[in-house]
């Protein structure tokens, strides 16, 4: 089974991400984007699926320093931001898609399936 991590630090949109996760994939999750960085360096992960907009380091700063050690891990940034220069940033940090919260259980997938050839 492939392994995500779901770096999110609101509760309501990690439930979520859990209801539309749980039957396929087995996760983890970081609550910030310093959790991230740490967990990626510890774990063994096929996919993160990153917020933006967290405490303590950004999903942006997050990004860029999970890209500089593992360039070919699949990085999908969620955010409720969904402006052109808000996507055109994710993608310049590094990630690879975007979706857009609040996040529907078949765009997830499909996003995610993409990235785990599935």
């Amino acid at each position: 089974m492939k392994k995500i991590l779901v770096a999110e630090d609101n509760d309501s949109n990690y439930i979520l991400m859990t209801y539309i996760l749980k039957k396929f994939y087995q996760f983890d999750r970081a609550k910030n984007g310093e959790e991230a960085v740490k967990m990626v360096e510890d774990g063994q992960y096929d996919i993160v699926l990153m917020d933006i907009k967290m405490p303590v380091m950004d999903g942006l700063e997050a990004t860029k320093k999970i890209k500089e050690t593992h360039p070919d891990l699949p990085i999908i940034a969620l955010t409720a931001n969904a402006f052109d220069s808000d996507r055109q940033l994710a993608f310049d940090a590094g990630c690879n898609d975007f979706l857009s919260k609040p996040v529907s259980s078949e765009s997830c997938l499909k996003t995610v399936r993409k990235f785990t050839g599935e």
